[in-house]
This record gives structure tokens, sequence and C-alpha cells, in this order.
């Protein structure tokens, strides 16, 4: 080994050191603000709560994987169809009538805010199909979609295609805890976590099936719930500073989970010909659910 190497490393180790703790800095000063943020801010602090409860959820949904290899098909199926009616029934009750209810207190005659909420519903289908088309990601039947998406391992393109998937759910929770009386936000968010914990289940099942190791699909199942606090965060602390936007804000999570229960979940539980059992799940997510928030709010 020459000198000049010698020399360089000194200076190599210095500025990786140097980069390490500006990153501890700056990841130190975000996790402050955050904190702030929460203490400042009750909706937040009660949107991180129910972002939470739903990531543990889904957490607790892998675990069966780690001592059972099956699950039929069919039951597969009838979780998706579950998870599925859960969703629609939280759009309607929880979401889009509260968001007209909120556009005719701000003041908008019925069409009017039948208009504001509609709008926003398809915008946030139009999001999602953007993020849809744009990001490289993998279906767990279809396979995969998007641009680049040889470049990545199949891992990321199932990690992406699991936050496409949890990411309307955690800002539906922020935005009703932040737009909502407490009793609506808190049946949406038990419904959401009820209706996670099949999909931990499925996410972890489906990876297995697909040629993962038992950790790495329990592991990825149980990140895969982590997006929904962010996003529970991100729609509360939207809404919060901004009351106007309450009405946008409810469609927009309204419609953005109406693009994955249409594009994602539905066509999913009805390609290996259980159809009936998919519709049976629905049904029976979407009565839960719609239980939950009209007994609860």
């Amino acid at each position: 080994m020459n000198t000049d190497t010698l020399r360089q490393r000194p200076g190599k180790w210095l500025r990786l050191l140097a980069g390490g703790a500006i990153l501890l800095a700056g990841g130190a000063a975000l996790i402050a603000q955050f904190i702030a943020l929460l203490q400042s801010n009750p909706a937040v602090a009660q949107a991180w709560q129910g972002g939470l409860v739903a990531a543990l959820a889904t957490a607790l949904g892998t675990l069966p994987v780690l001592f059972s290899q099956k699950l039929s098909e069919r039951t597969q199926d009838t979780l998706f169809g579950f998870g599925a009616g859960v969703m629609l029934a939280a759009c309607a009750f929880s979401l889009i009538i509260p968001g007209i209810a909120a556009a005719r207190s701000a003041g908008a005659g019925a069409w009017g805010a039948g208009g504001m909420v509609g709008a926003a519903i398809l915008l946030g289908g139009a999001v999602l199909l953007a993020m849809e088309r744009l990001l490289p990601h993998e279906h767990f039947i279809k396979g995969v979609e998007g641009q680049s998406s040889r470049t990545l391992r199949r891992t990321w393109l199932f990690v992406f295609a699991i936050a496409l998937h949890n990411l309307p759910e955690g800002l539906a929770i922020g935005v009703g805890f932040a737009g909502t009386d407490p009793m609506r936000a808190g049946a949406l968010a038990a419904g959401i976590a009820i209706q996670d914990v099949p999909e931990g289940l499925v996410v972890a099942v489906a990876l297995l099936a697909a040629g993962y190791r038992r950790s790495l699909a329990v592991g990825l199942g149980m990140a895969s719930g982590l997006i929904e606090p962010i996003g529970a965060v991100l729609g509360a602390a939207v809404i919060s500073y901004s009351a106007g936007l309450l009405p946008w804000g409810l469609g927009f999570a309204a419609g953005a989970m109406l693009f994955v229960i249409s594009h994602e979940i539905i066509p999913e539980s009805h390609r290996k010909g259980h159809e009936a059992f998919a519709t049976g799940g629905l049904m029976l997510g979407f009565v839960l659910m719609m239980l939950l928030d009209t007994a609860l709010g």
C-alpha cells in the first residue's frame, strides 16, 4: 500500500464522521420538532396514536405466519374482500358524509358542498393513479408495474406497493381526528385497525408464497403498517392549520381509499375464482364498519 493511500485514510474517516454527526444532529432536530408538534396540537397527537394502533394491528396480523405456512387462497380472497368492505363503509360514513356536512357548515349550498367533496374525491383518486403510474411496484398477482421497475429488487417493489395501499388509510385517520368529532374519528381508526389485522396476515402470506424467507415476509408485513402513523400525522397537520380544507381533506382521503379498493383489493380478490367468498367478506366488512361508525359516532 503506497503512502498516498495511507494519507488519504484519515481524511476519508473524518469526512464520514462529520457526515454521520450532521445526520444525527438533523435527526435529533426533526425528532424534537415532531415531539413539539405532538405536544402543541392534540389532534395531531390523537392521529399519531390512531395510526400507531393501525400499525400494531397490521403487525399483529403477521404473527401467525411465524407458526403456519399455509393460508388457503379462498381465505385470502375472503380477507381481501373484508378489508375492502371496511374501507368502503369508512369512505361513506366516516369521510364523505362528514365532508359534505363540514362544507354545508362552512356556508356551501347542497350542490356546492356535494361538488366540493366530489371534486376532492376525484383529486384523491387522480393522485393515487399518478403515484401508481410513476412509482415502480409489484402486485401480489399481477406482477411488476411502474417505470424503471427492472432496476429495483422485488422486495422493494412489494414495499412500494404496500406503501401505496396503506397511505390512504393513514391519511383518513389523520383527517378524521383533525376534522370530525373524537367518537367518529375513533370509530374510523378502530375500523381501519380491525381490517389491518387480516391485511397484515395476507401481506405476509403473499410474500411467503412469492418466495421470501419467513422472517423477511413477517418483517416486511409488520413494516407495511408504519406508513399509517406517518400519513395520519400528515393528514391531521394539514387540516389542523386550515379548517377550510376539511371538506377537501375528507374527500381526498375517501378518493384515495376508493382508488385502492377498486384498483387493488377487489381485482386481487376476484382473480382466483372465489368471487362469492370475496363478496361475502366485503359485505360483512361493510356492515361491521357501518355499525361501528353509526353506533360510536
